[in-house]
This record gives structure tokens, C-alpha cells and sequence, in this order.
């Protein structure tokens, strides 16, 4: 349900995560288009007329344009989503069948270019981050499966030598191949820091919420309960602490039965994007640096990384909680929550609520804890959802954030801006706006020095001087408003 100046601000911004939401009908060509759709010039904002689906708009009297293709949307042809998703998919499943970045774009016919803009678009991501980073999750498996040495499998997933293996593998593991082998049969580990990471923002900022039942920061040890699959058995809460010293992070599992390795590289794993190590910041902040009046946007916060979320349900259950409240009132819910479908695991914390249990309450029971009428109504029907396999949230794992959206948009009580909280904070997506946040709106007017409030058109036109960034850029204006979510 988008405000017409909303609707104006996506289609000026030809935002792709408003495809399906709207049709822009241009009144003096006739023609009717995807918000997304970029033609040489874009229509002005008084001769477009909206309309909820093509029917409408053909009903009116006007076609179907021939670059974006609408009705081909709208009857599920996402011809270039699914190339680019079936590309992903088989690189991320065999890389070692692509020698180098070149050899990824013939593989699904189009051009260099191309292949550049349909990542960014529909991944947020370039090819050469893509081939890495799945090359390294190949060799990550192979450590932990495999007897063949170091080297044999850093070429057999596509490195041409050592060194650069080695190199991309501390960047995007935080561990030498060697130790993260040692995964095996330790319950120990230690993650290698970068040399910019701001210990002094993401330790406060994980311990936010000085009473959370999750997870406690005190001094320099992070302490929380995280769940993994651990066959045969069901998934099991299991206590990480992690001490930070000088450049490095000290982790310590504790399980109550015994873990199998991929139950490590899960805790690994997750634990990485708690950090907020999966993304590095440096081509972000070289950006913004290099344009004098956002340049100051990272002043004073150089390395900072968006931590993400580890679970994709705890995903929702934070953004489903946290519509039109306070933060200190949403900690306060989400602590009620847990106290009532949750058991204490280790160390007296709880792991995040599952589907499971959420999906087993009335209505009331959550009404009683202080969550409005709609609310409770949101967060059973979607725990529900996931429980019954409606909401697959495991298979999102290669598909596209414009794909993940619709899938989420499709759910009762998840709108725009709570889709694209998911898509930033667990999905780790990096190009994300929650227009309508009202922290980041205020951040953005205290830092252009705007007389009122952006608007949702005036948020969409600001952020997009950070693309392909926007989601960085979010989390700067956040701690900067001293609020992070």
C-alpha cells in the first residue's frame, strides 16, 4: 500500500524491489512499464497514472513496453532473474569449472557488461566476489571432508597458486586453510581481524540490549547461543564466547553433545556474520571518500561492517517486532518472547526463538506480552509458514534479492521495509534502503542539514548517490543517530 509520491520515488529511481508492487502508465506514449524499467528518458511524475496490475492498465487503453517487458513479469518470465540465479547457483556448486572471471559470462550468453549489471542488480554482488567467495566455500568443505593437502585443493577449485589462495581465504574465512582444517576435532578457534575492524562500535553495538537473553557483551568477551543442524539428532543450541585481543578473536565452543564438522563450519559460519565479517567495507569507503559532501559520512567510523543477524527466522522476528516502535521497546518484546516459547541453553542464555515453537501459540498469549493485535497475528502466521515449509527460508540460499523479496512481500505482515531489514541485516544484501525508517530518515536530515524529514521519494534520491552501497550507508546514518537496529 505505496503513497503515490512512493510510488513516483521508485519508478524515478527505477527500483527493481518495486516490480510486482505497481504498473507506471505513461500517459503520453501510451505505453505502461515495470517500475524498473530505465528508458532513455523517464516520464514525468504528472503524466504517469498507476495502476495495481497490467489488467488495469490495459483496460485504460494502454500497451506493454517492449524493453522492460511487464506482462512477462507479471506471468512469472523472469528470464534474466533466472539466468543469473542459474548461473549463481552452478558456481556456487562447482567453481572449479570456471578458470576465471571471463570464462562466467559466456556460460550463460551474454557480455562482460552484462554480466556485471545483472550481479549488481539482482545480487548486489561483482563476478569476481561471486567466483571467490564460492571458490573459498568449495575449499571450506573440502578441508573438513577431505584428506587431500592444502594445495591440491586450492587448485582443484580454480586458484592457479598458492598465495592467492591463501590471501582470499584469510579475507573471506578469517583463518589460514590450515587452522580451519583443525575445525575437525578442536572446539577451539580464532578468527584473524582486519586491520581496520572497530572493535570499539560492533562490540557496544552487540551489546545493545544490556539484558538480552541471547547474548552479553562484558569487556572485551562476547558471549551468545546460536542453533545448528547437527545429525542425526535435531538442531542444538551451543554456546560460543568469543574474547577479543590484540588483532585477533578467541572462540570457544561449548556443546552439550558431541558436534560433527559441519556443525563447526555452521558455527563458523554464523559467527562471521555476527561479526560482520562477510563484507569488507574499503571500495564503500572509497566511494563516499571521494565525494567531499558524503565524505564525512565515514569520518571517524572507517571499518565499520554491517553484522548481520545469524538466523533467518530471528531475521524476521526482529523486523516483525520492531515495526512502528521504539528500539528500547522492541528488546523489551523480543525478551518477552524468548522467556515465554524458549528454554535456557548454556551459560543461562537462550537461543533465538525457533518457528517451531512461535508457530504453537494463540494470538492472545502474545497480546499479553504487549504486542498489538496485528502483530501477534504477523508473527504466528509467519512462524507457521515457515514451520509448515510455505516460507522455505533454507532454499533462499541462491536465489536472487529481488526473488527473496517477492517471497517475503507475498507473506501477511511483511511489507517493504521489514523485507528489506531482512535482505540487509541477515541476507547480508548490500545495495538495501528500508525507506520509511525513521532513523535513517533522520539521519539523513541532520547530515544534507534538510529543513524537514525526507520524504520516501526525497530518502530514495539521497541514498542513491551510495549505491551500490545503500545498505553500508544505512548503518553509518544508524550509529551515527546512536540507533542501531
Amino acid at each position: 500500500m505505496l503513497s503515490r509520491e512512493e510510488m513516483v520515488a521508485r519508478m524515478l529511481g527505477a527500483d527493481p524491489t518495486a516490480d510486482g508492487q505497481f504498473i507506471v502508465a505513461v500517459r503520453t506514449t501510451g505505453i505502461y512499464c515495470l517500475p524498473s524499467c530505465r528508458p532513455s528518458r523517464k516520464p514525468k511524475p504528472e503524466n504517469v497514472t498507476f495502476y495495481p496490475t497490467p489488467t488495469e492498465a490495459r483496460a485504460a487503453g494502454f500497451r506493454p513496453c517492449k524493453l522492460c517487458k511487464p506482462d512477462d513479469f507479471y506471468t512469472g518470465h523472469h528470464a534474466e532473474e533466472l539466468l543469473i540465479e542459474e548461473l549463481v547457483s552452478r558456481v556456487r556448486q562447482d567453481p572449479g569449472n570456471y578458470p576465471n572471471v571471463a570464462a562466467l559470462a559466456p556460460a550463460i550468453g551474454v557480455g562482460t557488461s552484462k554480466l556485471h549489471a545483472l550481479l549488481r542488480t539482482y545480487y548486489h554482488t561483482t563476478p569476481a566476489t561471486l567466483l571467490n567467495r564460492a571458490r573459498i566455500a568449495a575449499a571450506q568443505r573440502a578441508l573438513l571432508t577431505e584428506s587431500r593437502a592444502v594445495a591440491e585443493i586450492a587448485f582443484a577449485v580454480g586458484y592457479e597458486n598458492l598465495s592467492t589462495f591463501n590471501d582470499n581465504f584469510r579475507k573471506y574465512s578469517a583463518m589460514a586453510p590450515h587452522d580451519y582444517r583443525l575445525l575437525r576435532e578442536q572446539s577451539t578457534f580464532t578468527l584473524i581481524l582486519p586491520t581496520d575492524y572497530p572493535l570499539r562500535q560492533i562490540l557496544p553495538y552487540l551489546g545493545r540490549d544490556r539484558q538480552s537473553l541471547t547474548e552479553q557483551v562484558c569487556d572485551q568477551r562476547y558471549t551468545t547461543v546460536l542453533a545448528v543442524e547437527n545429525p542425526p539428532a535435531e538442531p542444538i543450541a551451543v554456546g560460543i564466547a568469543v574474547t577479543f585481543a590484540s588483532g585477533v578473536a578467541h572462540c570457544q565452543i561449548t556443546a552439550l553433545s558431541t558436534l560433527t564438522s559441519a556443525a563447526k563450519a555452521q558455527l563458523h559460519t554464523q559467527l562471521l556474520r555476527i561479526l560482520g565479517l562477510t563484507h569488507h567495507p574499503a571500495r564503500f569507503e572509497a566511494q563516499v571518500s571521494s565525494i567531499p559532501d558524503l565524505a564525512p559520512l565515514v569520518a571517524g567510523q572507517h571499518g565499520l561492517r554491517v553484522p548481520l543477524i545469524a538466523d533467518p527466522f530471528d531475521a524476521l522476528v526482529w523486523a516483525i517486532t520492531g515495526q512502528q516502535i521504539t528500539l528500547a521497546f522492541t528488546y523489551t518484546l523480543r525478551r518477552r518472547l524468548i522467556e515465554r516459547v524458549g528454554e535456557q541453553a548454556i551459560n543461562g542464555l537462550y537461543a533465538p526463538p525457533t518457528a517451531t515453537a512461535l508457530a504453537t501459540l494463540l494470538p492472545a498469549e502474545l497480546i499479553a506480552l504487549g504486542f498489538s493485535r496485528a502483530k501477534a497475528a504477523y508473527l504466528i502466521g509467519i512462524a507457521q509458514a515457515v514451520s509448515n515449509g510455505a516460507l522455505p527460508l533454507p532454499t533462499f540460499v541462491n536465489q536472487s534479492a529481488l526473488q527473496i523479496e517477492r517471497r517475503l512481500l507475498a507473506i501477511r505482515g511483511i511489507g517493504p521495509w521489514s523485507a528489506h531489514y531482512v535482505l540487509m541485516r541477515h541476507y547480508g544484501f548490500l545495495n538495501c534502503v528500508p525507506v520509511g525508517d525513521a532513523v535513517l530518515t533522520a539521519g539523513l536530515q541532520r547530515f544534507f542539514a534538510l529543513n524537514i524529514r525526507p520524504t520516501p521519494r526525497e530518502t530514495l534520491q539521497l541514498m542513491a548517490r551510495f549505491s551500490p552501497y545503500q545498505s553500508l550507508a544505512t548503518f553509518h546514518f544508524w550509529q551515527r543517530q546512536g540507533t542501531a537496529a
